[in-house]
């Protein structure tokens, strides 16, 4: 991990749970594991805030623990360092699952990452008392809950195993990958009179069962719209569509987080599964063709390996996101340097090596202006050189060197990712400068927005409620606009830089053999 990416998950521990937690999160991030005492005497606090910090951050499963080898009955933490990222998508996840399962399905996945984890029938109770969800029924909440552990969008935690020996200090857990999507018993009768006051959660059945945000499955679901918007916006909506049911199908098959290749589909499945779920006339006509479209394209997201079963196909996962990945570096570059830039760095590409005096040839620029763009390229480490040295004539010639442009797909992509967690770091810290210097406006116009709405529905007239926002003065209500507009700049940034990142992420996890973390749940 680098140091950018340790500065990012600081601020986002601290942004979300304060000061103690960012403290604690740091000391583990910098160690592969520490003990309680250990953690408390390099962070200077007492050893019951560590205490609560690492029970908040387990509970949000950002920190796990294990029996520390010399000593099982000292537990050992450590920092799931991949999963800090995942706070920033936390309003991802909620419009997904509105999308799917409407505003009863939002209501639920807001209560579950606000909670962090917590037993299906709290979850439930929290929903059913929050005001604007009461017209829906408690049997709307706990179908569509679920539904969604169903589909994978809720996972089960690892259970705690209740053992009767005194000696027992370290707590145990039961981790069966059968078990993780089993469905809970939610009494509906109950989850009431807990409501009224006459039970109490340890009642329920399912106080043993507790549910997290799977992000794996979120994730899957990022990745696929990737792919098929991207097939979208260069081939079309039937491309796309049928892009759509070939993934579906893939996934009946093949583990979802393999690297490489999907396994082989036929055409065969593919056209019974379009003519039995699809209402696109057109694709279904000319299906062949589109599916022939997609092979032949440079994308490369769909390979045809054989002619068993009307045609054998894979889905290329490591082809795929190699193109988008260099499609987003060719466009900072572009940003950055010009088009001619970025057109030096595709020269580069597709010849591997090249010279100098070949590259101005091939990029049809002049020399002057290719050396200076191929120079800051270089700089900026979107390309390296290779030194080639040949032995000189005689036994005392100088050796002559040739000096080769390449570029190293993984160390840019790697540097690319660097610059996002710098610039996504740099943008939360410029947001939270900006609320911190202005917090008295900002707390002054909360103010005056309760009291204006407590008076209108009060029934005041609109001629007093006029005077009282007067006392909001022009000049300041112009500094609260741009303060309101540059927040918002800033949030846009960071949806889109995070989307960037996620892009990257799925570059390293397709197209290489680093140890990524995702796909597997513990």
């Amino acid at each position: 991990m680098s140091a950018d990416y340790a500065h990012l998950c600081s601020a986002i521990v601290e942004q979300c749970f304060g000061k103690v937690s960012q403290a604690v999160s740091d000391c583990l991030f910098s160690a592969t594991t520490r003990t309680l005492s250990q953690i408390a005497n390099a962070t200077k606090f007492s050893r019951k805030e560590v205490g609560l910090a690492l029970s908040v951050l387990i509970k949000f499963r950002l920190v796990s623990f294990e029996a520390s080898k010399l000593n099982p009955f000292v537990p050992e933490y450590s920092l799931r360092r991949q999963d800090i990222l995942c706070l920033l998508r936390y309003p991802r996840y909620i419009h997904m699952v509105q999308t799917k399962y409407g505003n009863v399905g939002a209501s639920i996945a807001e209560e579950l990452v606000n909670a962090g984890s917590d037993t299906a029938s709290a979850i439930l109770i929290k929903c059913l008392s929050e005001g604007d969800t009461k017209s829906d029924g408690a049997e709307s909440y706990r179908n569509t809950f679920l539904q969604m552990i169903t589909d994978h969008y809720i996972i089960k935690r690892p259970e705690l195993i209740l053992s009767e020996e005194q000696d027992e200090v370290m707590p145990k857990f039961e981790s069966n990958e059968c078990d993780y999507f089993r469905h809970p018993n939610i009494d509906l009768q109950l989850i009431e009179k807990i409501r009224r006051g006459e039970a109490t959660l340890a009642e329920a059945g399912d106080s043993t069962m507790i549910w997290n945000i799977n992000y794996d499955r979120f994730h899957q679901d990022f990745r696929d719209s990737i792919m098929i918007d991207s097939i979208e916006r260069k081939l079309g909506e039937n491309a796309s569509e049928c892009f759509r049911f070939i993934l579906k199908i893939m996934y009946k098959t093949t583990d979802p987080w393999q690297r490489k290749l999907s396994n082989q589909i036929t055409f065969v499945d593919i056209k019974q599964t379009i003519e039995k779920k699809s209402n696109n006339l057109d694709l279904m006509k000319h299906l062949d063709q589109y599916i022939s479209l997609l092979t032949d394209d440079s994308l490369g997201f769909l390979r045809r390996v054989g002619d068993m079963g009307g045609g054998l196909y894979v889905v290329d996962m490591e082809h795929a996101f190699q193109s988008l990945a260099f499609a987003c570096i060719e466009s900072v570059i572009t940003e950055r340097f010009s088009s001619k830039a970025a057109r030096i760095f595709r020269v580069i590409r597709f010849k591997k090596f090249i010279e100098q005096e070949d590259l101005q040839k091939e990029a049809m620029i002049p020399a002057k202006e290719a050396k200076s763009l191929a120079y800051n390229l270089f700089q900026e480490q979107f390309i390296h050189v290779k030194a080639i040295k040949k032995a000189g004539g005689g036994g005392n010639g100088l050796a002559k060197a040739f000096y080769l442009f390449q570029i190293k797909e993984k160390d840019s992509v790697r540097m690319l990712l660097d610059i996002c967690y710098k610039s996504l770091y740099n943008t939360i810290e410029r947001s939270n400068f900006e609320k911190n210097e202005h917090k008295g406006l900002i707390e002054k116009s909360q103010r005056l927005d309760s009291i204006v709405e407590t008076m209108k529905e009060r029934g005041e007239s609109d001629e007093y409620i006029a005077e009282i926002v007067e006392t909001f003065t022009p000049p300041e209500v112009e500094i609260l606009n741009k303060v309101k507009h540059r927040i918002k700049t800033l949030s846009k940034a960071e949806l889109t830089m995070d989307q960037t990142i996620f892009l990257l992420q799925m570059y390293q996890h397709h197209c290489t053999i680093l140890p990524t973390g995702i796909g597997k749940y513990k």
